[in-house]
C-alpha cells in the first residue's frame, strides 16, 4: 500500500499506514494491489468510513476484486466507480509462448511464430470528494510510474512557482488512465511492424506462406483489443455523463476546475477513439493483405495455366503432322520420296517456331515476373 497527500503544489508520499484523517487542505490517494485490497477489507471499509463518512458497496467491493472484469462504470452518491483495463503486451512466458514451443521463434520470413496476447488486468477506481482508492494488479508498473511522474512534478512546480498537479480525486484518476492509454503506443508499434512482416511474408513471390495459425492468432488479438477498447469508451463515456449530472459548485474557480475536468475527460476519450480507429486500421490492412495473397495465388495459377496452353499450341500441329504420316497407307505424299523426312522435319520445325514465336509476342510464354 503506498499512500500520497497532494495539495496547491506539494505531492507527498506518507508512511505505508491506514491515514485516519484528511488533510487540512488537498486530498489523498490511497493504492493498494488487488490481493492486498482481499486481505485487508476490513481495514480499508473503516479507513474510508474514518475519512469519507462511507464505504464501498458490496457489489463494488466483487467488482474491484473480479480479475475478469470488463471496463466499466458506476456511481452512488458518495463516490464513483470506475473500471478500467490497462493496455499493454504480456511479458511473461506463459502469455508469449504456447506449452512445448520456445518464445520469440520466428519462420523463414522473420515473423514471430508466438501468440501475441494482450495484458487486460483491470484496475480499479473509487472516486471519492477527497479520497482516490486504486486498486492495481500485482505487476502493474502504472502505479509506481505515474507516482513517480506525479513525485517529480510536485518538485517542478514548487521551483516553478506554479502547479501541475491534479486538483481533486477525479483529476487524479482521468490523468492515470490517460497515462495507461498513452500506454498502448508501443504496443500499437509493436503491432504495426508485426502486421507489415505478415504483408512482406504474404506477399513474398519467391515463398509460399505456411504459417495461417499464428496469422489468425495475431488476428484474434486485434479483435481481443477492439473489444477492449470499446469497453472502455463506453465506461469513460458513462463518466462523462456522470459528472455533467454533478451539482455545480458555487466558487467560480471550482467551477472552471469543473470544466476542466471534462475537457479531460473528453480528452481522454479521444484517445481511447484513435486506438480504435488504427486497431480497425490494423484489422482491415491484415484483411487487404490476406486477400491480396491470394490475387498474387490466383494470378500466378493463371500465368501457369497460360503457359501451358501456349506449349499445348505449340506441339498440337506437330502432333497432327506425325500422326498424319503415320496412318497406315500405301500412297502418302512424300512416303516413298529420298528428302521426304527433311521435307517434314523442316515444315514441323517452321511451324512450331513460328507459333512459339507468335505466343512470345503475345507475352502468352513470357516470365510475368518481369
Amino acid at each position: 500500500m503506498r499512500v500520497f497527500q497532494i495539495t496547491a503544489g506539494t505531492a507527498t508520499e506518507q508512511a505505508a499506514d491506514w491515514p485516519t484523517q484528511l488533510p487540512p487542505q488537498g486530498y489523498l490517494w490511497i493504492t493498494l494491489t488487488r490481493r492486498e485490497f482481499e486481505v485487508t477489507q476490513a481495514q480499508v471499509q473503516a479507513m474510508l468510513h474514518g475519512l469519507c463518512g462511507s464505504t464501498l458497496v458490496d457489489l463494488h467491493v466483487s467488482d474491484l476484486l473480479n480479475n475478469q472484469l470488463p471496463s466499466h462504470h458506476d456511481y452512488t452518491s458518495a463516490y464513483d466507480i470506475l473500471v478500467f483495463r490497462r493496455l499493454a503486451a504480456s511479458q511473461t512466458e506463459t502469455d508469449l509462448a504456447h506449452p512445448g514451443e520456445p518464445m520469440h521463434q520466428s519462420n523463414r520470413h522473420g515473423v514471430p511464430q508466438v501468440l501475441r496476447r494482450i495484458n487486460t488486468s483491470p484496475v480499479g477506481f473509487a472516486v471519492f470528494d477527497r479520497v482516490l482508492l486504486s486498486v492495481h494488479p500485482a505487476d502493474c508498473t502504472v502505479r509506481d510510474t505515474y507516482a513517480e511522474r506525479l513525485l517529480s512534478s510536485a518538485g517542478a512546480s514548487l521551483r516553478n512557482g506554479g502547479s501541475r498537479l491534479p486538483v481533486d480525486p477525479a483529476d487524479l484518476m482521468l490523468r492515470i488512465v490517460n497515462h495507461m492509454v498513452d500506454g498502448y503506443l508501443e504496443l500499437r508499434r509493436e503491432l504495426t511492424r508485426d502486421l507489415d512482416r505478415w504483408q512482406e511474408a504474404l506477399l513474398d513471390p519467391r515463398g509460399r506462406f505456411h504459417d495461417w495459425r499464428s496469422m489468425l492468432h495475431t488476428r484474434l488479438s486485434l479483435h481481443l483489443l477492439d473489444e477492449i477498447c470499446e469497453d472502455q469508451r463506453s465506461a469513460i463515456q458513462d463518466w462523462i455523463e456522470a459528472v455533467k449530472t454533478w451539482p455545480l459548485p458555487p466558487a467560480e474557480t471550482d467551477q472552471r476546475d469543473r470544466e476542466l475536468l471534462l475537457v479531460r475527460s473528453r480528452d481522454v476519450l479521444e484517445h481511447i477513439e484513435r486506438v480504435i480507429h488504427h486497431v480497425d486500421r490494423l484489422e482491415r490492412s491484415a484483411e487487404t493483405a490476406v486477400q491480396m495473397h491470394f490475387s498474387v495465388q490466383g494470378n500466378r495459377t493463371n500465368d501457369t495455366m497460360k503457359t501451358l496452353t501456349a506449349l499445348t499450341a505449340v506441339f498440337l500441329p506437330l502432333n497432327l503432322v506425325t500422326g498424319f504420316f503415320g496412318m497406315n497407307f500405301e500412297f502418302l505424299p512424300l512416303i516413298h520420296a529420298a528428302d521426304g523426312l527433311w521435307w517434314a522435319v523442316s515444315f514441323m520445325l517452321l511451324v512450331g517456331c513460328g507459333l512459339a514465336a507468335l505466343f512470345w509476342r503475345k507475352r502468352y510464354l513470357a516470365n510475368s515476373g518481369h
